[in-house]
């Protein structure tokens, strides 16, 4: 970094700075930026689920004679939602927990090789929030059995439980629980 560069910093007292240019060339984009415009502005009043990825959009403006490359369709298309305030907004919260105070939980599906067979097996993080220590448990299966299990497990090596659990993970606690064929169904 230059030294006019950290001068500039220092002076201005700001804390990050963004070059931008003044006139943006579009050699390849030029003339089809109104066509990208009505495909941006179709696809933003789709409803979320049905909204078209910038990829399907540079493949239906390829389809229509567009010769450029998918960069300069990105970039137009995020320059596009900045405008419109359709982008969201940088944000920071900082987080501090107390010892003791919270905990995390949330489970990962992953890919081994047990006995020379592919398996997916379901992991169980917990993670300590003041400290970030960290329990991980594989698991056939995310049963609410196992859940109790990891979380018995976890509290046992941090040698002792939190007071709360923070947000990762709270759709974890409604897992039904595993019954055998002989039992009855507590819904019938």
């Amino acid at each position: 970094m230059s030294r006019n560069t950290v001068r500039k910093v220092l002076r201005s007292g700001e804390t990050s700075f963004e070059y931008e240019r003044q006139v943006q060339p579009r050699p390849k984009l030029g003339h089809w930026a109104s066509e990208l415009d009505v495909l941006l502005a179709a696809n933003a009043t789709r409803s979320a689920r049905e909204q078209l990825t910038l990829i399907r959009i540079f493949e239906e403006l390829r389809g229509r004679g567009y010769d450029g490359g998918y960069d300069a369709v990105r970039r137009y298309a995020r320059r596009w939602n900045k405008e419109r305030g359709q982008s969201t907004a940088t944000a920071y919260v900082p987080l501090s927990f107390a010892a003791g105070e919270a905990y995390q939980f949330d489970w990962s599906h992953e890919i081994v090789l047990l006995n020379g067979v592919t398996a997916i097996v379901k992991v169980a993080h917990v993670r300590l929030c003041h400290s970030r220590m960290l329990f991980v448990r594989a698991y056939p299966r995310e049963t609410q059995e196992m859940v109790f299990d990891a979380h018995d497990r976890a509290f046992a090596l941090f040698k002792g439980t939190c007071s709360r659990q923070a947000a990762a993970g709270q759709g974890s606690r409604g897992l039904p629980v595993r019954r055998h064929a002989d039992q009855p169904d507590a819904r019938q």
